[in-house]
């Protein structure tokens, strides 16, 4: 569907391609993208239905890790049904104020993920430098303080992407070479300065990426500081093998966003478009899918307890 070749003054629908340059094959994206999605929305629940039935998971290190799992559910979920809409029935239209909540939720969300991430870093920091008082510092006010203060920045740095498209009066089409609505793909089509847009993209960027990757570093700097005066090789190995999901975690959410955030600043005219779209869409449901993985494969809890539930079937005693 193509819009007419005319300037649209606050137009009231929008319409999103899928996977510009590939809607041939939009069927056959399609399967990769539902069997990620099901395995991420399967697996997410499953380490949440894990850590509610357990208690002795209610520590922080876990409910930091529901955290984690609630918002990458919120976060695929976001985008990937309506993607999936368009892959399969070509239902691309999407109101305009639609697309304006989706903007809002895929930031708010991205930036959520970094502060969960962050604070992570912290709690291992904690657990590994002061043992003794992990259960005093980490208490489940500070925790609830730390998980308001994600939200609060979230919601505060996200609602001016939608506000700054929304002082935009004309748009020069309606089509979005895009599979949901990415801010600077809807800017992209907008008539009027959009150096705000970009420079704001940027600030958030910088800010959060930067302070949270920061913090990250340096909690694991003194984690390093930390473990290298046990004196037993043992404990060096226990202590650092308790941070290795946490890593793992880490690389997986930072390294498909900085490689899609570089591609789309700096790649515009090597790149494909359709390339930029399918890491767009790797970025958001990349993580989803493996940090279940993840945590499963590198604690012994966790493990141990999806085993017992799909292998024995008893459920917990």
């Amino acid at each position: 569907m193509m819009a007419p070749n005319k300037t649209h003054f606050h137009p009231s629908t929008f319409i999103l391609v899928g996977i510009p340059g590939l809607e041939a094959d939009h069927i056959w994206i399609s399967l990769p993208f539902c069997t990620v999605y099901v395995i991420a929305l399967v697996g997410n629940s499953t380490i949440l239905y894990i850590i509610k039935a357990d208690q002795t998971l209610h520590e922080p290190m876990y409910i930091f890790l529901s955290m984690l799992a609630v918002n990458d559910v919120a976060f695929s979920c976001t985008t990937v049904p309506k993607t999936l809409a368009i892959l399969w029935f070509h239902s691309g239209e999407i109101t305009y104020v639609s697309c304006l909540s989706q903007i809002f939720f895929v930031h708010s969300l991205s930036v959520v993920e970094s502060g969960i991430l962050a604070a992570m870093a912290y709690d291992r920091y904690v657990a590994i430098c002061y043992p003794l008082r992990y259960s005093s510092i980490l208490t489940n006010v500070l925790i609830a303080k730390i998980g308001l203060t994600i939200l609060i920045r979230a919601i505060t740095l996200g609602i001016f992407f939608p506000i700054l498209v929304q002082r935009f009066q004309y748009f020069e089409s309606i089509v979005i070479s895009h599979s949901y609505c990415d801010h600077m793909g809807v800017v992209k089509l907008a008539c009027g300065d959009t150096r705000p847009n970009n420079a704001y993209g940027l600030f958030v960027t910088a800010f959060v990426g930067l302070f949270d990757l920061i913090a990250i570093i340096c909690s694991y700097i003194m984690i390093l500081k930390a473990v290298f005066k046990l004196g037993s090789k043992d404990a060096r190995q226990k202590a650092l093998g308790t941070c290795g999901a946490h890593i793992c975690v880490i690389l997986i959410a930072y390294i498909p966003a900085f490689f899609t955030y570089l591609a789309h600043r700096f790649g515009q005219k090597t790149i494909p478009h359709h390339v930029h779209i399918i890491l767009a869409n790797i970025y958001v449901l990349l993580p989803a899918m493996l940090n279940p993985f993840v945590y499963a494969a590198n604690t012994k809890q966790i493990r141990d307890r999806v085993v017992r539930m799909f292998y024995h079937g008893k459920g917990y005693v």
